[in-house]
């Protein structure tokens, strides 16, 4: 849910106030405890994404985030936010989730790409 807000923010040009006010309007009804999730990471994303983007752009070797697919630039907004802003959840978990999501979203040969971006992010994080 949460890559699909960041989705339609990032493709509908909209604030993230516009995104709230619509995106839970036109899905079916969700666990709190999943919505809460989702709403707090969505919120991290937009907080953070400067400074996220130049996370991803820094270990994105060749590949400017604009010219990435929507849902894979999106789907990296969300997993390194994640990484940022939930440090409880280890690394390989929030990779291993963001995978799971890109297969069912993404096309079959951006799996590799996500799965080299996000570790390089984990590791880079991991040396801090």
């Amino acid at each position: 849910m949460a890559m699909q807000m960041l989705f339609q923010a990032d493709l509908g040009k909209q604030s993230p106030d516009q995104v709230r006010a619509t995106f839970w309007k036109s899905s079916d009804p969700v666990d709190p405890a999943a919505r809460g999730f989702a709403e707090d990471l969505f919120r991290v994303a937009v907080e953070r994404q400067e400074s996220i983007d130049e996370l991803i752009t820094a270990h994105s070797q060749n590949w400017r985030l604009e010219r990435m697919p929507a849902v894979d630039r999106n789907l990296l907004r969300m997993a390194v936010a994640e990484m940022l802003g939930f440090k409880g959840t280890p690394f390989p978990i929030v990779i291993n989730e963001a995978l799971e999501i890109a297969r069912r979203y993404s096309a079959a040969e951006s799996i590799n790409f996500l799965n080299g971006v996000l570790d390089s992010i984990a590791r880079s994080q991991i040396a801090k």
